[in-house]
């Protein structure tokens, strides 16, 4: 199991050992953050960039106040890096004391290393004989397996696959340290929207069918799956932030790696939708009997169905990006805004889902409302509500649909 033991960089074999002669930097044919970089013919999104900016933030917090040991080197783990962006962010922006970065492709190998001697190259005289990172090419499974075997633990360990990352988590868990954390990515989007339902469920125990929300469901399958994999390990894990980007799309969760089982399972459960009244509702292991409704139903899960972020974490990170000057310049995203919203979307009191705007006006037969007029109308009649950074002109709220229609009409003084 993971623990609090660790090996420093030092011990790592022989094959993977950094060596002294580095090759000039490559050209600089793009930056995110003042960060210099050349992709090479690694795949590489600008589009992402924000979701890296995330795990920067978050890392650097993690780093400053979150772990059990402080004193102890800040270990980052890379296990599909492509051209070693994430991993040259971490070494330069979240202060990361060594990286170790891994990527599959040996082809990759000059544009990575190349990329990571551009940080060194910087590097104050004091530390530039000072081994900060090293590259690796192995199946990430087998490297995070191997970690876990010769107990070198990671503070941070970022899984950006292609596809779903389900077969990763286990290793991963092992190989983070506790009060760690996991940073997962699934492309999965047919498994999320309900068309790969034996998929979803071989790979994260899931059974997913088309929900009108499909894009948080696969939010919640991820955070699920990793739930699952820690209870399993004997630990327990929470959500520290969960993005969804649409160009991919991209499915991207933050969680952390807690000691011991939660006997709690109220936020991993099911979630069913009626088509015909339109109305979501969440059920637990032990209300599965009670599922029921005057018309056909429609049942996902399990999968968490707990806040998708931790509001204090979240705001700490909007700060840090305030104080960096990140929050309101942009890099496809607007962080201050992004954030904000993730703020708002962890208010315990709202349940899995949001309501699309056009589906409150098509039910009522009116012209649909402006989303901040309807969002205050519902907070004044004692409701939470607020916008949702996975999808546009929807709301997430704990009304009941037939409340937000009345709502809706009175905007309209069609009540």
């Amino acid at each position: 199991m993971a623990a609090a033991a660790m090996c420093l960089p030092h011990s790592l074999s022989p094959p993977f050992q950094a060596t002294r002669r580095r090759p000039a930097p490559p050209s600089c044919l793009h930056s995110e953050r003042g960060v210099s970089f050349d992709p090479g013919s690694a795949f590489y999104r600008s589009d992402s960039a924000a979701g890296r900016d995330l795990a920067v933030l978050a890392a650097t917090l993690h780093r400053r106040h979150g772990r059990l040991d402080p004193s102890a080197p800040f270990l980052c783990l890379d296990a599909m890096c492509g051209c070693g962006v994430r991993a040259l962010r971490y070494l330069a922006q979240a202060g990361a004391d060594f990286v170790w970065a891994n990527d599959a492709s040996e082809a990759l190998r000059p544009v990575i290393v190349a990329n990571l001697s551009r940080f060194e190259r910087g590097s104050p005289p004091a530390e530039a004989g000072r081994r900060r990172w090293v590259v690796s090419h192995n199946d990430a499974t087998r490297l995070l397996a191997e970690r876990y075997l010769r107990r070198e633990y990671f503070d941070v360990i970022d899984v950006d696959s292609f596809g779903g990352d389900a077969a990763y988590v286990r290793a991963a868990l092992l190989a983070l340290k506790i009060g760690g954390l996991l940073y997962l990515t699934s492309t999965d989007w047919r498994s999320a929207r309900g068309y790969g339902s034996r998929s979803s469920l071989s790979s994260y125990g899931a059974y997913v069918r088309p929900m009108p929300y499909p894009n948080e469901v696969g939010l919640r399958m991820v955070i699920g799956g990793a739930a699952r994999e820690a209870a399993l390990l004997g630990f327990h894990i929470r959500p520290v932030f969960s993005y969804f980007a649409y160009h991919g799309p991209i499915y991207r969760v933050m969680v952390q790696l807690c000691n011991g089982k939660d006997n709690d399972t109220s936020n991993y459960g099911f979630i069913t939708h009626c088509k015909s009244c339109g109305q979501s509702q969440t059920f637990g292991f032990d209300e599965l009997g009670q599922i029921s409704c005057g018309c056909t139903d429609r049942t996902v899960g399990p999968l968490w169905t707990g806040p998708l972020h931790d509001a204090s974490f979240l705001t700490e990170m909007l700060s840090l990006a305030d104080e960096w000057g990140w929050a309101y310049t942009s890099e496809n995203v607007t962080l201050e805004k992004l954030l904000s919203t993730m703020i708002e979307e962890s208010d315990p009191r709202l349940p899995p889902g949001y309501i699309r705007l056009d589906e409150i006006s098509r039910r009522a037969k009116i012209n649909s409302p402006p989303l901040g007029t309807l969002i205050n109308s519902l907070r004044k009649e004692g409701f939470s509500a607020c916008r949702s950074h996975i999808g546009t002109n929807v709301i997430k709220t704990n009304c009941p649909i037939s409340s937000c229609i009345d709502v809706a009409r009175e905007i309209r003084n069609l009540r």
